[in-house]
């Protein structure tokens, strides 16, 4: 199917995405040939260093973190990141800050100019426009988060200067494979010939070090060339000057705690110096730039705990290793005499894997519907947590706030209410706790 592009634009962002979620058929439609078709006619790419950064789960930390310490020195930086829990605009940051709904609507109209009679899909269409807002604001640093894969998604059409992968774990199965084999390659994909690769996985699968290997890019494997340290106080990086374990071993200790929360994030973090070593040439940073980001770095949903009794947790874990990394958050956060779920998921994740990691952690399971044709609803996803062994304290809900809603009425002073399933699930409690609804 395709379409042209001579038809009047919408005029505001909102009519700009109501029309691309409804133009093309597929939500995700993996391939580069419609996006390279696209950038070519767009013009010329901005004089900027790209980092790209993929993986299972912690690209949206670790863009954060890059973000956060690029600003700290000094540099103008463009940020793409997906998808979004409130506005579209969190997707596209220039100098930390969210770009207006008029630049927004210019770079997609400037798409839809040069996009002729290819058709795009919605992610497609938002991810060339988030160039020509670079393209247009000049920055030092653009950092693409991969949406879904890498070897043919969208992002990938930009060569990286440098490209991390984060972690590899079963999801998106029907689109990557159904091995860490598969999925490793996938994302090996956004490696780049001759140019530093950075795998925050410390068990990368042999399909990733060998598509590294095919191609020469400079892999740096976490615990084999970098690693980290720590106590309760402080923690420190190491790495070695060259991959593979080569070469002097450098040291930077006496290091604050990333102020995002979590037990894997100082994995994050180490890849993250990781990466800023290998492109000091071009963008040298600081330690002191290293110490003020990882403080000040903040991502909305992800192990973020709201002030206020009973504690709330909301966190986007959708597949299995996320949900193991939330139990061990769950389990570091001290006493409380019960804790009440708050659960939405889509029908393509591995509930049974999910919930398994979690039940111990969890007295009351309040299940809401998610909307689209993707979204469980709440009885059929009460089936798969009995699938799972877990069969008391079961609710049902039309939507993520009627089951928040119930939390807080449930809930004791001392409890604590854990949101997580999806970024809907958590956008729309984000959304009620924003409000002052709650």
């Amino acid at each position: 199917m395709v379409s042209s592009s001579t038809a009047v634009s919408p005029r505001t962002l909102a009519g700009w995405l109501q029309l691309l979620e409804q133009r093309h058929v597929q939500t995700i439609q993996l391939g580069l040939e419609r996006v390279a078709r696209v950038r070519a006619v767009l013009g010329a790419d901005p004089d900027a260093l790209v980092i790209t950064v993929g993986g299972t789960n912690g690209k949206g930390s670790c863009c954060a973190m890059l973000e956060a310490i690029l600003l700290a020195e000094g540099y103008r930086v463009g940020c793409y990141t997906s998808p979004h829990l409130l506005r579209y605009n969190e997707r596209v940051r220039v100098d930390g800050k969210e770009v207006a709904d008029e630049a927004l609507v210019a770079a997609f109209d400037a798409v839809e100019a040069a996009r002729g009679d290819t058709l795009l899909t919605y992610f497609e269409h938002g991810t060339l426009a988030a160039w020509e807002v670079f393209r247009k604001e000049a920055p030092d640093v653009v950092i693409l988060e991969v949406g879904l894969g890498g070897r043919l998604d969208a992002v990938n059409v930009f060569d990286a200067d440098c490209a991390l992968v984060t972690s590899i774990a079963l999801d998106h199965m029907d689109y990557l494979g159904d091995t860490r084999e598969a999925i490793g390659f996938e994302k090996a994909g956004i490696f780049r010939s001759g140019r530093p690769a950075v795998c925050g996985d410390p068990q990368p699968p042999a399909s990733l070090r060998d598509h590294a290997e095919a191609i020469g890019a400079q892999l740096w494997i976490s615990g084999r060339d970098f690693g980290f340290g720590g106590d309760r106080q402080q923690w420190g990086y190491w790495r070695y000057q060259a991959p593979p374990a080569q070469g002097a071993l450098v040291k930077r200790g006496g290091l604050a705690y990333p102020a995002l929360r979590g037990a894997n994030q100082l994995l994050n973090a180490a890849a993250v110096m990781t990466v800023l070593d290998t492109v000091r040439d071009r963008i040298p940073v600081s330690m002191q730039a290293i110490r003020q980001g990882l403080m000040l770095v903040e991502v909305p949903g992800r192990f973020q705990v709201l002030p206020g009794r009973p504690a709330v947790v909301l966190d986007v874990a959708h597949n299995p290793q996320a949900a193991g990394v939330l139990a061990e958050n769950l389990g570091s956060m001290g006493f409380h005499p019960e804790t009440w779920a708050v659960l939405g998921m889509l029908g393509d994740k591995d509930v049974e894997g999910v919930v398994s990691l979690l039940k111990g952690r969890i007295d009351h399971w309040l299940l809401a519907d998610l909307p689209g044709p993707r979204g469980l609803k709440a009885e059929e996803l009460a089936l798969r947590l009995h699938m799972a062994g877990i069969e008391a304290g079961i609710r049902c809900f039309p939507s993520p706030k009627d089951a928040y809603a119930a939390a807080q009425q449930g809930a004791g002073e001392g409890d604590r209410i854990v949101v997580f399933g999806s970024f809907l699930t958590v956008a729309e409690v984000l959304d009620v706790v924003k409000a002052g609804r709650h």
